[in-house]
């Protein structure tokens, strides 16, 4: 899947409905900078809001994960059975490995996050187990990390609920 591909496409859909950034942006609960990402193909947009960017601009979702409009499609010639089904087989493909990209980034994330968090618990133990602790500045320095590791972590739970609650609601609009 080549992400810049796409997303000079959603740049393109994007000018054809005569819509800034921003307007695009306010339409999909985003920040304008997000879509700028998408545009420059830095991120992609989960895939509940490519689905949605289908509908909104009335194009296939195998053309947006293609990056590019199916010519066949818009001259509206019949493919036979087997080829839909290819086709169609093939766009499954492409999201189910664009949703375990997006699990794979988020997951990485996540063990960074908690892994700083570890280390940085683990090294207050150390020096506040030890007879460096007299010193004043490694007191100061034991105090931060804890509380740095205490917030690190907070934030990887947050985060990691965050995301449950998103994956949540994408299932309950594909339900409706």
């Amino acid at each position: 899947m080549d992400q810049k591909k796409i997303g000079s496409f959603l740049k393109e859909l994007r000018k054809e409905k005569g819509l800034t950034q921003e307007q695009l942006a306010e339409i999909f609960h985003v920040s304008n900078r997000t879509v700028s990402r998408w545009e420059t193909g830095r991120n992609m947009p989960d895939l509940d809001i490519l689905i949605e960017m289908s509908d909104f601009y009335g194009v296939d979702f195998r053309e947006l994960l293609n990056g590019e409009r199916n010519n066949e499609r818009m001259n509206n010639e019949k493919m036979s059975d087997e080829k839909m089904n290819n086709e169609l087989k093939e766009a499954a493909l492409k999201a189910v490995d664009y949703t375990n990209n997006e699990t794979e980034r988020f997951t990485r994330r996540i063990h960074i996050l908690l892994t700083a968090g570890a280390l940085l618990w683990v090294l207050s133990q150390i020096i506040s187990h030890t007879s460096l602790i007299e010193n004043n500045v490694l007191s100061a320095i034991t105090d931060f990390s804890e509380g740095a590791a205490c917030s690190i972590i907070i934030c990887g739970v947050v985060f990691t609920s965050r995301y449950g609650q998103r994956i949540k609601a994408f299932k309950q609009r594909l339900l409706k």
